[in-house]
C-alpha cells in the first residue's frame, strides 16, 4: 500500500515481555489471546513509541485509557526471585511511502521512579544514528555508516535537554552537521575519532533520515478507546467537544456539527445509518433539540424500523446499551478530522453478533482507505468477518494488510505470534492453543 504505517512493533523487558518480541504489523492488526496476556500494554506500547519519535513528546505510561503504572510497574519483573530489569525497550519499523523504510528504538529507564527515554536509536538506508546517556549531564552520538563511524559527545548543559525528543534533535544536529561537513561550507570540523571526511552520501543519507522522520504524519496523535464506554443520558447540555477514551465526547460532538454544519452532519448521519442498518442496531439517529434557543439542552434519538414502517423516536437512554457503546467507535471511524492510527480495546462490547460481524467489514473498509486499525478484540465474529472479507474480496484490503497477533503465555511471560493470511482467508502458521477455546465449543455444538 501507498502509505505509511507500522509494519512491525519491538518489545525487549515491557511488562510481561522479557525476551525480544517482535510483532508484524499492518494496515489492520488484530490482537487475540487470553484475558492477563499483555494486550492493553501492547496498545499503550504502540502509542509510547509513536510519541516519542513522531510526536516529539516524552510519553505518560499513565495516561488514559491506559495507567501502566510507574517505572517499577513498568519494567518487567519475574515473580520467581530474579531481579527486575533495569531498563526496557520499545521500537518499530514503519513502511515510509515513496521512501525507505524508518526504524526507530528507545531504551527507558527510571528517572524520579518514572519511565525516561535513555537512548534514542534511528536508522533507513545506510545510516543509523544512535544517541546515549540523554537523560545524563553528558550524552553521546554515534553515527554509522557504509564510510565509518563517526562519535560525537554533547554536554547537556549546552542544549541537548532540549532537543532530546527525536524530530527535533535530529532536526537541530543533523542540519549542523551538514553544514559542519558539506564541502561547500567554510568551517569544516573534523569530530573526535573520525577516520575520515563523511562522504556526500553520506549527508545525503543523513538528510533522508530526517527527511523520513519529519514528514511522517503528524497530524493527529494515535486515538486510544477504553474497553468500556460511558454511559447514555436522557438529557445532554452542550460542553466544548474534545475526544475523550470513553466517548463522553460524542453527543456534544452530534450536537456541534448538526447547529453548526449542516452538510457534514447529513454526511455522519448517512455513515451512521448505513451502518446501523447493516448492523440491525437502528435505522435512524437524530439530534432533537430541547426550547428555541441554540445551545440549550438537547437529546439524541434512535429510531428502529419495523415490518410496517418506521417506529416511533426513542431517546439514546431507552433502546439498550449497544447502541451507546458503538457510537464512540463509529464516530471515529467516520470523523474526517480523526486520527490516522485507531487503538481499539474490545470495540465489540454490548453488540449482538450480527453487529459485530458488520464492524469486523467496517475495519476493512476504514483500513482499506488508509488508516492504520489496531484492536484488541475477544470477538470470534470480528475476526471471522475480516478473514471472509479478505476472502470474497469485499474491499481494496489485501490479505497481506491484515495480521493477526495472538498473545500467548509462556510461563512467567508472554510471547507474541505474528499470524499471516493467505488470499483465501486462512490462517497461516498458528500455533497451538490459537482460537482453541472457540473450536471446542463449537465441536460442542455440533454433537450436541
Amino acid at each position: 500500500m501507498n502509505r505509511d504505517y507500522f509494519q512491525e512493533i519491538r518489545l525487549r523487558d515491557f511488562r510481561c515481555f522479557h525476551d525480544e518480541q517482535r510483532a508484524r504489523m499492518a494496515p489492520l492488526t488484530l490482537l487475540v489471546g487470553d484475558n492477563s496476556t499483555g494486550k492493553t500494554s501492547f496498545l499503550a506500547a504502540v502509542r509510547a513509541v509513536w510519541a516519542v519519535a513522531i510526536q516529539r513528546i516524552e510519553p505518560d505510561f499513565r495516561e488514559p485509557p491506559y495507567d501502566l503504572g510507574a517505572f517499577p510497574e513498568i519494567v518487567h519483573n519475574r515473580s520467581d526471585g530474579e531481579s527486575r530489569a533495569s531498563s526496557f525497550d520499545i521500537g518499530f519499523r514503519a513502511h515510509a511511502a515513496r521512501r525507505s523504510p524508518i526504524e526507530f528504538d528507545v531504551t527507558f529507564t527510571s528517572h524520579a521512579a518514572s519511565p525516561s527515554p535513555s537512548r534514542l536509536f534511528w536508522r533507513t538506508k545506510d545510516i543509523q544514528v544512535q544517541c546515549s546517556g540523554v537523560n545524563t549531564p553528558e550524552a553521546t552520538i554515534d553515527r554509522a555508516s557504509g564510510n565509518g563511524t563517526w562519535r560525537f559527545e554533547v554536554n547537556i548543559n549546552h542544549g541537548l535537554r532540549r532537543w532530546w525528543t527525536p524530530a527535533r534533535f535530529l532536526t537541530n544536529w543533523i542540519g549542523e552537521t551538514i553544514e559542519e561537513f558539506d564541502s561547500s561550507s567554510d568551517r569544516p570540523r573534523q569530530p573526535k575519532g573520525t577516520p575520515k571526511k563523511p562522504t556526500r552520501e553520506d549527508l545525503e543519507n543523513l538528510s533522508h533520515l530526517l527527511y523520513s522522520f519529519n514528514s511522517f504524519p503528524l497530524d493527529e496523535p494515535p486515538f486510544a478507546s477504553a474497553p468500556i464506554r460511558s454511559s447514555p443520558s436522557r438529557t445532554y447540555d452542550p460542553t466544548r467537544p474534545a475526544p475523550d477514551p470513553e466517548g463522553a465526547y460524542i453527543p456534544t460532538y452530534f450536537a456541534s456539527v448538526h447547529f453548526r454544519d449542516k452538510n457534514s452532519w447529513l454526511r455522519l448521519k448517512e455513515q451512521l445509518e448505513n451502518f446501523g442498518r447493516r448492523s440491525g442496531l437502528f435505522d435512524e439517529i437524530a439530534v432533537k433539540q430541547l426550547g428555541d434557543m441554540e445551545g440549550g439542552p438537547f437529546q439524541l434519538q434512535i429510531r428502529k424500523a419495523g415490518k410496517h414502517g418506521a417506529g416511533p423516536r426513542r431517546n439514546l437512554i431507552d433502546v439498550g446499551y449497544g447502541v451507546s457503546q458503538a457510537l464512540p467507535v463509529l464516530v471515529e471511524l467516520f470523523r474526517p478530522d480523526a486520527s490516522q492510527m485507531l487503538l481499539f480495546q474490545q470495540p465489540e462490547v454490548h453488540l449482538h453478533p450480527s453487529a459485530q460481524a458488520a464492524l469486523g467489514t467496517l475495519f476493512c473498509e476504514t483500513a482499506a482507505a488508509g488508516r492504520q486499525l489496531v484492536i484488541e478484540t475477544h470477538s470470534d465474529y470480528i475476526v471471522d468477518r475480516v478473514l471472509l472479507d479478505v476472502r470474497d474480496k469485499r474491499t481494496d484490503l489485501r490479505a497481506e494488510d491484515v495480521s493477526i497477533l495472538y498473545f500467548q503465555r509462556d510461563d512467567l511471560d508472554v510471547r507474541i505470534h505474528s499470524i499471516r493470511v493467505d488470499d483465501e482467508g486462512n490462517v497461516l502458521d498458528a500455533p497451538e492453543g490459537y482460537r482453541r477455546f472457540f473450536r471446542d465449543e463449537l465441536n460442542r455444538v455440533i454433537n450436541y
